[in-house]
């Protein structure tokens, strides 16, 4: 006989204390509404300046002091939008005002795509000129340094403006994507090893019953997952192969020479920087890989491998449990190597509701950081009570941590970095965590523990957003030939990605080849392989702090505070390790095979 737990809760049933402080954006809906409309009134203020940005540099400064004012503005009204959306999908009021935010965000770009294009037909000379001659511009060098580099790529500023116009709509395949998932997704429910029937659903699939040590339970869990995945595979496809078509036909309009040299462009990032981060993990790593995947199947007595059971814990019988607060109480103590001023920081956001930890129908599916200017950052999280999930809180508290430090020292336009480095801090925070957890281990089994969810920040790094990114490098090059992008094809591509990873020792069943279509990062341009190279920082400079200390601490924050002012491979300099050398990455990567090496000589 199966027994029924507990279905899951509505956003209304949540603990508030469980959520974030959305108030702490606009004290109430009313308030959100007035700005919204606020905002919309005063895009005057800048088009105020539209046919003027020649006249002077004090014409220049003021405008561009107008576009920021009224950006962190914009920045903040959709951002509500977006965390209320985010946290509870299937609410109508909470869809309305995000397609609100949407529309006055594009409606706003539009209006003031005009700054960009004059800034562009000012002779070279002249803005050198306004450069020296105004310090008050200082403070936009490097936008305005940027923003020349893609001179050669621009359009038609009326051009630009109907692009800008039409953003809400050339976002249309990630926001259906998103929808989708967290509204329609309905999966069945799954019995455990016991007989018992539990609910399943994106988040608690991924969060929970995916690392489950129930065989069983895992199994069924992926079975269900998959089924559900599968009625959608064809519409997910045409909206994936939308947003692919969408950036391969904006590269060839604006003259780059490949999708790639566009995305890469908005990074600072090159394509030999791009390339040797792909073809290094993924040669170097596999075998690695592959003897922890034979690892596991001999252990825990596996009859195959499959692809649901590579994140099965290997010590299924120890599985330290924590609560929210007593997994915070430890990462403020990992944290401590970084100083009073930081550890602050991270202790406001984790007892002033800069969290949202409850599981509940709607809710987006796994974890991010969201970092408004001129507020504190907000934190989406399902939380689990086990130490996995004090790993993933860290992460993304380290994002927390690094636009906080980066909005108190920088302004709006200067705090966020080239995104090659944007997942260093919060990969960082997890190399601390597992730092202070070895140093403190009581015994053997719990070193080994921590040894394994190591393995687990690598894995989801190095192996699931890397292979990701493989899936994309393919798919690109295919839609540049002309490939029509079709549910079949992308299937066959994922499968085939993962098959020569894991080679033989991993099967790769039809479920497998769906799991393109499990993140929303396909949407965010190049985004998946930069989790690898912001690990690979993160890997070498949490082995300087340790070895080092207060001199490796110190460069580290400076990093941290430098927000955007600098290139991504000039910004890792000054945390003190050179990007444009293989060398960082073998580094990392061997360090992965000797977690693994001393995993397969304990058990």
């Amino acid at each position: 006989m199966s027994t029924q737990l507990p279905t899951r809760l509505t956003r209304a049933q949540v603990p508030v204390e469980e959520t974030w402080r959305l108030e702490d954006l606009f004290p109430t809906p009313q308030d959100w509404e007035q700005e919204l409309q606020a905002v919309e009134r005063d895009i005057v203020t800048v088009t105020h300046y539209k046919n003027r940005l020649g006249e002077g540099s004090q014409v220049l400064l003021d405008c561009l002091a107008a576009w920021e004012k009224l950006y962190i503005r914009l920045v903040r009204v959709y951002t509500y939008a977006s965390l209320h959306l985010e946290a509870d999908g299937t609410d109508a009021a909470n869809q309305e005002r995000r397609q609100k935010a949407g529309a006055l965000f594009a409606k706003v770009q539009a209006a003031l795509s005009f700054v960009e294009s004059e800034i562009l037909e000012l002779p070279e000379e002249q803005l050198e000129g306004y450069l020296e001659t105004n310090p008050g511009l200082a403070v936009f060098r490097k936008f305005l340094r940027d923003l020349l580099e893609t001179k050669p790529y621009r359009l038609h500023p009326q051009t630009e403006e109907t692009l800008a116009a039409l953003g809400e709509v050339l976002d249309a395949p990630y926001i259906i994507y998103q929808t989708s998932k967290a509204a329609d997704m309905q999966f069945a429910p799954i019995e455990d090893g016991h007989g018992r029937s539990l609910p399943n659903s994106f988040a608690l699939f991924e969060e929970k019953y995916e690392s489950s040590p129930d065989t069983e339970l895992r199994r069924n869990a992926f079975a269900s997952f998959t089924r559900t995945l599968l009625q959608y595979k064809h519409t997910y496809a045409s909206t994936y192969g939308a947003e692919v078509k969408k950036q391969v036909i904006l590269a060839r309009q604006r003259g780059y020479d490949s999708v790639f040299e566009m995305l890469l462009q908005r990074q600072h990032v090159t394509l030999e920087m791009y390339h040797n981060l792909h073809d290094i993990i993924q040669k170097e790593l596999a075998p690695h890989m592959r003897r922890l995947a034979r690892l596991k199947k001999r252990v825990l007595g596996l009859d195959e491998m499959r692809f649901c059971d590579l994140k099965a814990p290997l010590d299924p019988d120890f599985q330290p449990s924590t609560t929210y607060e007593e997994a915070g109480r430890t990462i403020l103590e990992a944290l401590a190597v970084l100083g009073d001023e930081y550890v602050e920081i991270m202790r406001r956001a984790l007892t002033d509701r800069w969290v949202d930890r409850a599981d509940n129908i709607g809710k987006s599916t796994g974890a991010f950081c969201s970092s408004p200017y001129g507020v504190h950052p907000f934190i989406l999280v399902t939380w689990a009570d086990h130490m996995r999930s004090a790993f993933t809180l860290a992460h993304e508290l380290g994002h927390a941590g690094h636009f906080a430090l980066a909005g108190s020292h920088q302004t709006f336009t200067n705090t966020r970095p080239s995104t090659y480095f944007v997942e260093a801090p919060s990969t960082m925070h997890e190399r601390l965590l597992a730092q202070h957890l070895i140093s403190r281990a009581a015994d053997s089994r719990m070193r080994r523990w921590v040894i394994l969810q190591s393995l687990e920040t690598y894995y989801h790094n190095y192996v699931t957003h890397m292979l990701e990114a493989e899936l994309q490098r393919r798919v690109y090059r295919m839609a540049e030939q002309g490939q029509p992008i079709t549910a079949n094809l992308l299937c066959d591509l994922k499968g085939s990605v993962l098959q020569e990873f894991w080679g033989e020792d991993v099967v790769i069943d039809e479920g497998a080849t769906l799991t393109w279509m499990r993140q929303p990062h396909y949407y965010m341009g190049l985004y998946p392989y930069t989790y690898s190279a912001g690990l690979t920082v993160s890997t070498v400079c949490a082995k300087h702090i340790q070895e080092e200390g207060q001199p490796a601490v110190e460069r580290w924050l400076d990093a941290l505070r430098a927000g955007g002012t600098l290139r991504p491979l000039e910004l890792i300099k000054l945390a003190g390790v050179d990007m444009e050398k293989p060398e960082p990455i073998k580094e990392a990567v061997a360090y992965v095979g000797s977690l693994i090496a001393e995993l397969d000589k304990s058990f």
